[in-house]
């Protein structure tokens, strides 16, 4: 009998990394579907002036990403309070509805107002599964499930770009809302942390946001969380979703089209993804892997913005090799997850990557002070070194977390 519940219990982790895995992947489909196709969309609904695509561009994924910021709070609260399990279900159905909505608008301030609603869904698939797989997996093999979560997940961008390529910006919004609804037949037979119920039954308060910010040690642990993560959405969202702009800054031989950076960008941090994973395993320390991408994708980036005359077949490889270098994802939401107790991990794991995501509008704004006075590429080198200095600081006030057990709640002193 023991046997067989063994081998019951291993299935069932290997379905809910499995299940996890898949919705990360339309989660990231649906997350950059809008970085693909903004120009294209943004032609089909009337505005082909340049200078109105940057603007009303910008303004779209600001507003989705404070609908992430928001949607990271409500569904990290409801995942500590009510489970992990109803947050994998309502966010996934809350941002494929969107998604179908998408499809069909007409003008930017609809196509801003479903891109909120989308960002407000897409905030929760990734903390609640990287959340359930820490709590589940044993503290040695966590690592793994979370790599593989990551891994399948980033492929969703290649999706996404295949389809916008081949199908047009439309239909990429009405396949990415048909796989959301296809995933949720699968969550049927996922199961909830034990861990959560544990903690469910005590009388231990949970998913409480503000206990963030009600003690100074535990909100700068919170903020470092948030800033190790700044620059990889510094590249995507900027450096890459913008390329078609640095390429005219750059003087490049064509059009850099983002579609094609996204979709090579993705396929590095994928790859990069699977080799910290490995070498947190091997080494058994994230921050270790954390510090040694950080450097490695100043290096990077600079490759990237001294490319002058670069060619459209170029700048794929340099996006695949920005890529790699800042394939931490992963790591980054463990150690987010790893630095809290049960009773407000879900809140943390969800809030933190999507208040990283979020950071893109102060980053936005940032960059776009220092490029009105210094032109892109300067403006380019700048942030990214501010980011990566602030990361770094970040990464040398945290603890390491590898191996540890995450059986505790706030309040108790955790075993490491």
């Amino acid at each position: 009998m023991t046997d067989i519940n063994a081998s019951r219990s291993k299935l069932n982790v290997i379905f809910l990394v499995l299940v996890a895995s898949l919705g990360y992947f339309v989660d990231i489909y649906d997350l950059l579907v809008f970085s693909i196709v903004r120009v294209e969309s943004l032609n089909g609904i009337g505005i082909t002036d340049k200078a109105a695509v940057t603007e009303h561009g910008t303004f779209i994924i600001n507003i989705q990403m404070f609908g992430l910021l928001l949607g990271g709070i409500l569904w990290g609260i409801i995942g500590d309070k009510l489970g992990r399990i109803k947050v994998l279900f309502g966010s996934i159905l809350l941002y494929s509805l969107a998604n179908f909505a998408n499809a069909y608008v007409n003008d930017v301030n609809t196509y801003a107002a479903v891109r909120f609603i989308a960002g407000i869904g897409l905030a929760g698939e990734l903390g609640a599964g990287i959340t359930l797989v820490s709590e589940t997996m044993s503290k040695e093999k966590r690592g793994y499930g979370t790599m593989i979560i990551a891994v399948v997940g980033l492929f969703g961008a290649v999706l996404a770009n295949i389809v916008a390529t081949k199908y047009g910006w439309r239909n990429a919004y009405k396949v990415g809302g048909s796989l959301g609804i296809v995933l949720l037949a699968l969550r049927v037979g996922t199961f909830e942390s034990g861990m959560f119920k544990d903690a469910e039954k005590s009388n231990v308060s949970r998913g409480n946001f503000l206990m963030l910010f009600s003690n100074g040690k535990r909100f700068l642990k919170y903020l470092y969380c948030i800033l190790i993560g700044a620059p990889l959405w510094y590249v995507v969202g900027v450096l890459v979703t913008r390329s078609k702009e640095f390429g005219e800054a750059l003087g490049a031989t064509g059009v850099l089209k983002g579609g094609d950076g996204i979709l090579w960008t993705y396929i590095g941090i994928s790859v990069g993804d699977l080799v910290a994973g490995l070498f947190a395993q091997i080494t058994k320390s994230r921050k270790l892997t954390m510090a040694v991408f950080l450097l490695s994708s100043v290096g990077c980036v600079a490759w990237y913005l001294s490319s002058k005359g670069i060619t459209p077949e170029r700048f794929t490889w340099v996006c695949f090799v920005m890529g790699c270098s800042v394939g931490y994802w992963a790591t980054f939401v463990t150690i987010a997850s790893e630095q809290f107790g049960t009773n407000i991990r879900a809140t943390v794991t969800t809030t933190v990557p999507n208040f990283v995501r979020g950071a893109l509008i102060p980053i936005n704004a940032m960059f776009g002070v220092f490029s009105a006075q210094y032109g892109m590429i300067t403006s380019g080198y700048i942030v990214m070194i501010i980011l990566t200095v602030l990361s770094l600081f970040s990464l040398s006030q945290l603890k390491e977390t590898f191996g540890k057990d995450l059986n505790y709640v706030e309040g108790d002193i955790p075993s490491v």
